[in-house]
């Protein structure tokens, strides 16, 4: 049985001073069989951060898009230059139209760039489209669409189909990446639109699988009391072993978090390397 390497690639802070920090997020995962990169941040910074790690993305097997937003998918059209065998794996709406509104009331666009989408549609592997649970490589699963059935996590906000910042995106094209372990599930979110605590729930479900490690974006950077703490209590019920809050977590909701579970909370930074037995 083999050792399945997770890297964070991209993150908003990095844990070395030689390395690019962004908005964004991308890992890279090696199993001993196959590599598999999970987003791509929101520049070529990834590409420059993997060559100062020493990883190969011209080894990738797959690419996999957490969902459409630019800070996981800006770095795609350098990384397809590279990757020429990966095929990649996304929701057909993370090609949608994707708008932000700002407090200042102004819409901004915020889908994947023009140029990515371009390298996509020209990639020679091309595209496989994953609205439910998918094999990516052996032992490592995309979730596809994740339903969102509990009653405390806020899975709007200001995200927007139109540029005029009419249409509500219900961001269907959010999902997580989930690899098997003799300890349990490690699961990596993008930003966990869909809710933290829907994307566990849901993985449990189709899996009968405990949870062993959580890492990524749980977006629950304006998350109130109330979700937080029934949040904390959820990841408790689970039992999750290790949590690597990140990206847009938010500065408040990841102190609440290390705060309650500061025994399993780790760092994620850019550089982080973490290790798990394989499938």
């Amino acid at each position: 049985m083999g050792t399945v390497t997770i890297t964070t690639l991209i993150e908003n802070t990095a844990g070395r001073p030689d390395l690019h920090a962004e908005h964004g997020l991308a890992f890279w995962i090696d199993t001993g069989r196959h590599r598999v990169l999970f987003d791509t941040g929101q520049s070529d910074a990834v590409l420059a951060n993997a060559r100062k790690l020493g990883l190969r993305l011209e080894d990738a097997d797959a690419v996999v898009l957490s969902h459409g937003h630019y800070d996981h998918t800006g770095g795609l059209a350098g990384v397809l230059l590279l990757a020429h065998k990966a095929r990649v794996f996304l929701h057909p709406a993370a090609l949608s139209a994707k708008y932000a509104r700002d407090t200042d009331g102004r819409c901004r666009a915020i889908g994947m760039p023009r140029p990515c989408q371009v390298a996509l549609s020209e990639h020679p592997v091309g595209a496989a489209p994953t609205e439910r649970v998918t094999e990516v490589v052996a032992g490592v699963f995309v979730t596809g669409a994740v339903p969102r059935t509990n009653d405390f996590e806020d899975t709007g906000g200001p995200f927007f189909l139109d540029e005029a910042c009419t249409q509500p995106d219900p961001l269907l094209d959010d999902q997580a990446l989930f690899i098997h372990s003799p300890e349990g599930l490690v699961v990596l979110l993008g930003c966990a639109h869909a809710g933290i605590v829907n994307t566990l729930e849901y993985i449990r479900r189709v899996t009968d699988r405990t949870m062993h490690t959580v890492l990524g974006g749980t977006h629950l950077v304006g998350a109130n009391e109330d979700r937080l703490d029934r949040t904390v209590q959820a990841l408790r019920r689970l039992d999750v072993r290790r949590l690597g809050p990140a990206h847009c977590t938010g500065p408040a909701a990841t102190a609440r978090l290390w705060q309650s579970l500061h025994d399993r909370c780790f760092s994620c930074s850019g550089g982080t390397q973490l290790q798990i037995e394989g499938p």
